[in-house]
C-alpha cells in the first residue's frame, strides 16, 4: 500500500512538473499565437506520468527522469506553439533544474528546523509532505501568473507595457534564483543538520548554472528587442527615402514643366491661331498629365508631410477610394518630420490597402484626422473595413503573405510615437478599422 502510494505520488509530480513546464515555455515564447489548448495541457501532463513509471520500472536515476520530462515538455511546446525547439529546449532545462533545487531546499528547511534527514527522504511520509507543500504552492503561484497573462490576451496591452511585464518577470526569476543560491550557501554553513559536501557542491553548482541560464535568457531578450529595433528603423529609412524620392521628383518635373512653359504657350498659341481648338485641348492635357495625380495643397506647413497626404489622396483617387483629411497642426514644434510621415505614412498606407480590399467603390474611404489638444497632436485614420483581424502575441498580425518588410508598418509608426512618449492604438467595430496615435510635443523657438 505504502509502495504504491509512493509511486501514485511520483507520477503525479511528474505530470505537474512536466504540464507547467509546457506552459511556462508557451507564454514565454513570442512565437505563441494562442493559448495551450486542454488536449495539449492533458498531453504534457500524461507523458511526463508515462515517463515516470517508465524510468521507475527501468530502475533509472531519477535525473535522467527530469531530463526525459525536459525534452518531452520542450518538444511538445516547439510543435504545438511553432517556436524555435533549441529554445524551447533550453528553458525547459533550467526549469527542471530550477524545480530540483526548489525541491531539495524545501526537504532541507524542516530538516533543518527540527534536525531530522527524514525529510530529505522521498520515500517518507515527511518527505512527501514537505514536497507537495512545495509544488502546492509552487502551483497556486504559476496558476496565477498564467491567469493573469491570459487576461492580459484580450487587452492589447501597448508593446511598452509588455516589455515592463517582461522585465519584471525577469527580476522576479532572478531573485529566486539568487534566494536559491543563498539558501544553498546557507546550508553549508549551518551545524544543526549534516550534508555532505558533494551533495551541497552539486546544488551550489546547480544554483550558479540556474544565475547563468536566467543571464543568458535575458541577453535573449535584449538581443530580440534591439534587432526588432534595427529592422523598425530600417523600414523607417526606407519609407522616408521611398517618399523623399517621389517628393524629388515632383519637384524636378514641375521645374522641367517652367522651364518647358514658353515653349508650351508657343505651341498652344499656333494651335489656336489656326483654329485646331480639339488639338490644343489634346496638348493640355498631355502637360497636365504628369502632374494630374497630385495637387499642391498645404496640410500642416511640413512640406514632407504635406507631399505624403497630397500623394496618398491622390492614390486613393487612383483607387476610388473617397479620401477625406482635416488638420489641424501646432507650428513650430520638436515634431521632426522623419517622424511625422513614419507615423502617418505607414498607418496611411495601411489604410488605403484595406479600403482597397473592400467590394465596392461606393464603400471604401479613408478618413485623417489631426488634432492639437494642448500640448498633444492627435492623428486618426479610419477606413472601411472587411475581413478578420488576426493577433499574434495581442498584436495585429499581417495578412500578407509575402517575406521582408510586410506586417512591420504598425511597429514601425509606435516606435516613432514612443519618441514623443505617445503611443499608437487601433481597433475596429462595424467594419470600420481606427488608428490613433498621440504625440506630445514642446514649442521650439
Amino acid at each position: 500500500m505504502t509502495e504504491s502510494f509512493f509511486a501514485v505520488s511520483h507520477m503525479a509530480l511528474s505530470g505537474l512538473r512536466a504540464l507547467f513546464a509546457f506552459l511556462l515555455i508557451r507564454r514565454l515564447m513570442d512565437g505563441r499565437e494562442k493559448s495551450a489548448r486542454a488536449g495539449e495541457c492533458a498531453a504534457a501532463f500524461g507523458g511526463g506520468a508515462v515517463l515516470a513509471v517508465c524510468f521507475a520500472l527501468a530502475g533509472g536515476s531519477e535525473y535522467y527522469g527530469l531530463a526525459a520530462e525536459a525534452v518531452l515538455a520542450g518538444v511538445l511546446a516547439s510543435r504545438t506553439g511553432k517556436t524555435d525547439l533549441r529554445m524551447c529546449l533550453f528553458i525547459s532545462s533550467f526549469y527542471e533544474i530550477g524545480l530540483a533545487l526548489w525541491s531539495f531546499l524545501a526537504g532541507a528547511l524542516p530538516a533543518v528546523l527540527t534536525g531530522s534527514r527524514i525529510f530529505l527522504e522521498r520515500k517518507s511520509f515527511p518527505g512527501q509532505a514537505a514536497l507537495w507543500s512545495f509544488y502546492v504552492i509552487f502551483s497556486l503561484l504559476a496558476l496565477r501568473l498564467l491567469r493573469k497573462g491570459k487576461q492580459r490576451e484580450g487587452q492589447k496591452e501597448p508593446e511598452e507595457e509588455k516589455q515592463t511585464q517582461e522585465k519584471r518577470g525577469l527580476r522576479l526569476v532572478s531573485l529566486i534564483v539568487i534566494a536559491g543560491f543563498l539558501a544553498v550557501v546557507t546550508l553549508s554553513e549551518q551545524k544543526r543538520i549534516a550534508f555532505s559536501a558533494d551533495e551541497l557542491y552539486l546544488w551550489l553548482m546547480m544554483s550558479l548554472i540556474l544565475m547563468v541560464g536566467v543571464l543568458v535568457f535575458s541577453m535573449r531578450k535584449q538581443y530580440e528587442m534591439e534587432k526588432e529595433l534595427l529592422r523598425l528603423q530600417t523600414e523607417q529609412r526606407e519609407l522616408l527615402e521611398r517618399d523623399y524620392r517621389s517628393l524629388n521628383q515632383s519637384y524636378e518635373l514641375n521645374a522641367r514643366l517652367f522651364h518647358d512653359f514658353h515653349h508650351h504657350i508657343g505651341v498652344l498659341q499656333r494651335l489656336l491661331s489656326d483654329g485646331e481648338n480639339r488639338e490644343a485641348l489634346e496638348y493640355l492635357e498631355g502637360i497636365q498629365e504628369p502632374v494630374r495625380n497630385m495637387a499642391e495643397r498645404t496640410w500642416t506647413g511640413d512640406r514632407a508631410v504635406d507631399y505624403l497626404i497630397n500623394s496618398r489622396a491622390a492614390a486613393a483617387e487612383e483607387k476610388k477610394i473617397r479620401f477625406h483629411a482635416e488638420a489641424e497642426f501646432p507650428r513650430h514644434t520638436d515634431l521632426r518630420s522623419e517622424d511625422l510621415t513614419a507615423v502617418l505614412g505607414n498607418l496611411l498606407d495601411n489604410a488605403l490597402e484595406a479600403a482597397d480590399k473592400v467590394q465596392g467603390p461606393e464603400n471604401r474611404f479613408v478618413s485623417l484626422v489631426i488634432r492639437r489638444v494642448n500640448q498633444m497632436l492627435v492623428i486618426r485614420v479610419e477606413n472601411s473595413f472587411s475581413g478578420e483581424l488576426k493577433e499574434k502575441n495581442g498584436a495585429l498580425k499581417t495578412t500578407k503573405t509575402e517575406e521582408g518588410l510586410h506586417g512591420w508598418g504598425l511597429k514601425s509608426a509606435q516606435a516613432a510615437a514612443r519618441k514623443y512618449d505617445g503611443t499608437v492604438r487601433v481597433s475596429e467595430k462595424n467594419g470600420i478599422f481606427r488608428a490613433t496615435a498621440t504625440l506630445s510635443f514642446a514649442g521650439r523657438r
